[in-house]
């Protein structure tokens, strides 16, 4: 059995981890009011933009533009959200696991454009090669970051660097679920199924088909960019509440047992002492 001052020591640790944990856990939660809001505030906003340029392009039939065609052989550039610290379970190692355990999306055939530096630092480690960081950006994401992410992704697929934009994120469904997510930006898929009443509206491009998209596809992407920016922040600081919380409670319970070890311990030196003192007593008389 450990002895009393062991057993102190350990409580005393514990103890200084669990108010940590629990201040962590309250700036998080602070955190997570603001970044919520402003992901169920903003999100309609983008599902709107994501379904109504899609169901453009789907009305279009046809169309040859050069954000639509698909090149083979080229290299793939993954956008990658993560965070910047760590402490949010599984937040982080979520997204490296989907994006190494995806077989299309191999070291050597993709390129990195990362926002935040645990994925960063984890996915080049695997050996993945990062193009560009933006982990400053993680912090308090702002449209103007997305536009920048936007315009370099756009500009090396137009070079032909690349041939296809990923971005990988984590889509904050509520408090405890945030679900990480791999949605594939360029070329823009032309999959999306109309109903009877769509499709019989032709769609016309005014003054033509080349110079409209030219303008709608960029500010797509970037809004896509940034709606996955919000997401990933309100999904970051619930992760890390969560896992503050647990880590919090785990510390009580630890607290608790080290209570009763040192109660034991210390009633257990008691007896000892009353039986030498009886013992000697004994002697004595």
């Amino acid at each position: 059995m450990a002895s009393m001052r062991d057993i102190q020591r350990r409580k005393a640790s514990v103890q200084s981890t669990g108010q940590i944990t629990k201040a962590m856990k309250l700036v998080s939660t602070v955190k997570l009011q603001k970044s919520r809001n402003r992901a169920e505030n903003t999100k309609p906003y983008f599902e709107n933009m994501y379904e109504t340029v899609t169901s453009v392009l789907a009305r279009s039939g046809n169309i040859r533009h050069r954000f639509l065609k698909q090149v083979e052989g080229r290299k793939k550039a993954v956008i990658v959200i993560t965070s910047n610290r760590g402490l949010a379970g599984g937040y982080n190692s979520n997204i490296v696991k989907m994006i190494t355990g995806n077989e299309e999306l191999k070291a050597d055939d993709v390129l990195l454009y990362t926002v935040g530096r645990k994925g960063k630092d984890s996915l080049t480690r695997k050996g993945y090669t990062v193009k560009k960081d933006y982990s400053d950006a993680v912090e308090e994401p702002i449209y103007r970051d997305a536009m920048d992410i936007s315009r370099d992704v756009l500009e090396a697929y137009e070079s032909g660097e690349i041939g296809e934009i990923y971005i990988a994120y984590t889509v904050f469904k509520n408090t405890v679920s945030h679900i990480p997510t791999l949605k594939k930006l360029l070329p823009v898929s032309l999959d999306f199924e109309l109903n009877n009443e769509d499709k019989k509206i032709p769609m016309n491009y005014e003054p033509d088909e080349e110079e409209v998209l030219d303008v709608i596809i960029p500010k797509y992407i970037s809004s896509l960019i940034f709606g996955a920016l919000i997401e990933s922040v309100a999904s970051e600081n619930g992760a890390r509440m969560a896992a503050m919380d647990s880590a919090t409670s785990n510390a009580e319970e630890m607290i608790a047992d080290l209570s009763l070890k040192y109660n034991r311990a210390r009633q257990s030196s008691i007896t000892q002492e009353l039986t030498e003192i009886i013992a000697g007593s004994e002697a004595i008389g």
